[in-house]
Parts: C-alpha cells; structure tokens; sequence
C-alpha cells in the first residue's frame, strides 16, 4: 500500500489525496449507478401492483353468478 501515501521531506506520512478522491469519485459513480438501477425497478415494481389491483377489482366486479351459471359453461354450450 505504499503508492496510497507518500512521504514528504521530514519523513512524515501523508495520504495519498488525489488517489482517495478518484476512488471516492468512482464510489459516487457506482452509488449512482445502483439508485437509478433501483428506481427503474420501484417504478416497475409500482407498475406490476397496479396493474394486479386493477386485475383484481376487474375479477371483483364480475357477476358472480356467472362463474356458477351452467349456461355459460362450456359443457353446455352446443358443439360448433
């Protein structure tokens, strides 16, 4: 880890700046990258529940009787 800090004239010990803000850079860039891929999937995820809630109050406003009628079964419907 020698070329993360360098030594200056009375032997002292400093870090390395420009090498820990390219890596704090490229950290924000993949910070960045990870909330855009995780707001795509929140808006798809939204997309999927109402498309399920509008699914379901489709199947809860259907008649009911339907679904028990035997005339609309398809065992009494006449061959075609």
């Amino acid at each position: 880890m020698s070329g993360e800090r360098n030594a200056n004239t009375d032997g002292h010990v400093e870090p390395d700046f420009a090498q820990a803000f390219k890596e704090l850079a490229r950290g924000e860039g993949a910070a960045t990258a990870m909330e855009n891929h995780l707001d795509a999937l929140e808006k798809k995820i939204k997309e999927m529940l109402a498309k399920a809630e509008e699914d379901e109050k489709a199947l809860d406003s259907r008649p009911k009787s339907s679904a028990n009628d035997p005339s609309t079964s398809e065992e009494h419907k006449p061959a075609a």
